[in-house]
């Protein structure tokens, strides 16, 4: 496997790999009803975790847990519909990227939208993709008006 690994030591590659890990996670939280302590454990003994970047995929679940009711706040202005009736996969989605949005600056807003749309498109509805990304451009041109150019 070839490693394209940035001068600041992030591998895009694992990071992507660590996002969509963090979205099944996401939905296995919300659908278990485990603790988010226990959904961790049980990913990191997931054979292709090897190959993710293991703190950012446990940052971004934590951070999504910590932060969940002002994460879907945030969100809620941008929705056609209550959160709990969003698609579970289009949720974890939405929550993942929204917490980026807030709490990780040094991933540019483009960066956050392109990967949210891309897990969507492999683990959501048909259509999901699309719901995604109007949902979190809305919320980034609020939250990161100077970088989106608002």
């Amino acid at each position: 496997m070839t490693q394209h690994v940035r001068r600041d030591g992030i591998d895009p590659a694992a990071r992507s790999r660590a996002r969509r890990r963090a979205v099944q996670a996401l939905y296995a939280w919300e659908i278990g009803g485990n603790p988010m302590r226990t959904v961790i454990e049980d990913f990191r003994h997931e054979q292709d975790m090897q190959v993710a970047d293991l703190d950012y995929f446990e940052d971004l679940l934590r951070g999504v847990e910590a932060h969940c009711p002002e994460l879907d706040a945030g969100l809620a202005p941008f929705l056609d519909r209550e959160i709990a009736q969003v698609d579970p996969i289009e949720r974890a989605a939405l929550r993942l990227g929204a917490y980026e949005l807030k709490y990780r600056l040094d991933v540019p807003y483009r960066v956050v939208l392109n990967e949210a749309v891309e897990v969507t498109k492999r683990f959501g509805a048909e259509q999901g993709h699309t719901y995604v990304n109007g949902v979190l451009d809305k919320l980034a041109h609020a939250w990161r008006a100077a970088e989106s150019g608002d």
